[in-house]
């Protein structure tokens, strides 16, 4: 073996060489060598010389190392692809030919092997390759199929996807006509011919999906898609892919269905629907919804939240609720609110919130159900209002009958027990006597008949007629009447009523109003003091309120508060009571849709305030 050491005279003209060749003798010592075989392997003329190819190449391969071998016994072999690595860590691919070096004997004395860096040609293979098998994986799992058509042969050519879809042996290759004809007559194969038509004469792709009948007679959707191939500048092919899409397809319909059998249930539902996203946008809405708002299509709700629509209070009401139902995961169901419009109306809601929940278990949003009650809330109230009426009605009937049997039954004792008398007295002067008992009792039934009809009439009379009075005339005409009753009893009126204050009342009704509150209290005046009545009105809310106040002996209200206005009540020991006036007033007071309260103190004086109802 020659010494690492030992100088080896160059070959100049295989120094010169513009390929990578090396020179190894018997011994498979490098004995000559290319500059560029050195150069691509980064060795220097003092290392290489003398070494080994096993030493300067520690990994190469088997095949490499048989061809060597090979060579040294006259056999050429086939060439060899090693991997090298350099001295900065890369990694080379290079492709050894091996061939024997003979002397002018035609003796072996070694080998020539020829190296050639195929390191960029083996990762574009490797990535082909790479390519080829994930294009294969992809075109399987989405299935799609490749074909191609030779515009100078008049050849069209299936892949193996492309006759699995059409469901065809895997020997078959279609004519042009044979494969348009594949596609479900009528739209679908008009438009594939027309656009292969379009496509040959224009040179334009196209992507159309349309629906095949594969030879065993099922019908699929596609996608056929094409592209025109051109050679040296001249248009030769086109080439394409078809995509069996038809699950997908189905799918889509059946969702589409699904989704419009959805749409119109809830667009015909009397119920506004809507659905919010995290930040209580709108990304859904029905007609109802839209209707509501007073809009015509869903874009003037989309996307908006309920800032836009509501005052500011109800808004920011309905963006908590929103946060409570999505955090923590409970529904609302029918619960009852009141919302505030922008423009001041009002409406009542039973509102239902259900919470979006994610495969992560977060919400997402909320389904909202609104269910618009506010007529249904007025009909209640007018039921309300109705019973309340009827109840109080057939509280008044009840307590009219048990008057009118009470006091009818006292008339009729009364005369029967005098007519037993009369019958039965012998003495002249006693029996006069009798028959003035009579006439007086007589009197008094009267008396109380025409009580009991003027109440009648107040209670049965639908044709009231309201009119606009000035309440301040009125009153002076009322002391103009009672001048000589107020003049004995020097009482003192102090009318603070304005001039121009109107009241909407039926002016006989308002006349025995003020005429009985006034007399009232003339007849409770107390006897230390003065009698003074004031008189004053304000507004509050749908009323004009008349406030009538005196300073007379007053009424216990806890003893009898309940009992003021009832008929035939009196309080006090004066001859001249007989309970109807309160009871007559009150009754003309509710028959114009009124009411009317008391305060009173024993000793201070009374309050009396009409509510005179100036909507209805």
């Amino acid at each position: 073996m020659l010494m690492k050491n030992k100088i080896i005279p160059r070959n100049y003209l295989i120094k010169q060489l513009p390929k990578a060749i090396a020179f190894v003798n018997t011994r498979l010592e490098v004995v000559h060598a290319s500059d560029l075989w050195l150069s691509i392997f980064e060795f220097s003329e003092d290392y290489v010389f003398g070494r080994t190819i096993n030493d300067l190449f520690n990994n190469l391969s088997a095949q490499g190392k048989k061809g060597i071998e090979n060579c040294l016994k006259g056999i050429s072999d086939k060439p060899s692809v090693d991997k090298y690595t350099s001295t900065t860590g890369e990694k080379k691919w290079f492709e050894w030919i091996s061939i024997p070096w003979y002397d002018e004997n035609e003796n072996i004395i070694g080998v020539i092997i020829n190296s050639e860096d195929i390191t960029q040609k083996t990762l574009n293979e490797l990535r082909l390759t790479k390519l080829e098998t994930l294009l294969g994986e992809k075109s399987e799992i989405a299935n799609i199929g490749t074909w191609e058509y030779d515009l100078i042969t008049d050849e069209m050519k299936w892949d193996d996807r492309t006759k699995i879809i059409h469901e065809v042996q895997s020997d078959y290759n279609p004519t042009t006509s044979e494969a348009n004809d594949f596609y479900k007559n009528g739209y679908s194969r008009n438009t594939i011919s027309m656009t292969f038509i379009k496509a040959i004469k224009e040179e334009t792709p196209w992507s159309e999906k349309v629906q095949l009948v594969t030879t065993k007679g099922n019908e699929i959707w596609v996608i056929n898609s094409g592209k025109p191939i051109y050679t040296n500048g001249e248009f030769t092919s086109i080439i394409g892919t078809i995509q069996n899409i038809n699950e997908l397809t189905l799918k889509e319909i059946k969702t589409k269905e699904n989704e419009y059998l959805l749409r119109t249930l809830i667009d015909n539902l009397p119920l506004n629907i809507y659905i919010k996203d995290l930040d209580s946008k709108r990304i859904l809405v029905n007609k109802a919804e839209i209707q509501f708002n007073g809009l015509s299509n869903e874009d003037e709700l989309l996307g908006k939240d309920d800032y836009e629509f509501y005052d500011k209070e109800t808004a920011t009401k309905l963006r908590k609720e929103d946060l409570i139902v999505m955090q923590d995961l409970k529904p609302v169901i029918g619960k009852e609110n009141q919302y505030t419009m922008k423009d001041g109306g009002a409406t009542t809601f039973l509102t239902s919130k259900i919470p979006l929940v994610g495969s992560n278990g977060r919400a997402y949003g909320l389904v909202g159900i609104n269910m618009d009650i506010s007529d249904l809330k007025q009909k209640e109230h007018e039921l309300r209002n109705l019973i309340d009426v009827t109840s109080l009605q057939n509280e008044k009937l009840i307590n009219f009958a048990h008057i009118i049997s009470h006091n009818l039954r006292s008339h009729s004792a009364n005369f029967s027990m005098l007519i037993d008398f009369l019958i039965h007295e012998k003495d002249k002067e006693e029996k006069e006597r009798i028959i003035q008992m009579l006439l007086n009792s007589s009197n008094n039934l009267l008396d109380t008949l025409e009580n009991l009809n003027e109440v009648v009439d107040i209670n049965t009379n639908t044709d009231l007629k309201k009119k606009e009075i000035f309440i301040h005339t009125a009153l002076t005409k009322v002391q103009q009447n009672l001048s000589v009753f107020l003049k004995v009893n020097k009482v003192n009126i102090i009318n603070n009523i304005p001039l121009k204050t109107k009241i909407n009342a039926v002016p006989s009704y308002l006349e025995s109003i003020l005429t009985n509150f006034i007399t009232n209290s003339i007849k409770y005046r107390s006897e230390n003091r003065t009698p003074t009545i004031e008189l004053n009105t304000h507004v509050e809310n749908k009323y004009t309120v008349l406030t009538v106040k005196d300073n007379g002996i007053g009424i216990d209200i806890e003893k009898y508060g309940g009992k003021i206005f009832g008929m035939y009540k009196t309080f006090h020991n004066n001859k001249d009571a007989r309970g109807i006036g309160l009871y007559i007033t009150k009754n003309q007071i509710e028959a114009m849709n009124g009411k009317v309260t008391v305060d009173s103190e024993v000793n201070k004086g009374t309050t009396f305030k009409v509510f005179f109802n100036e909507e209805n």
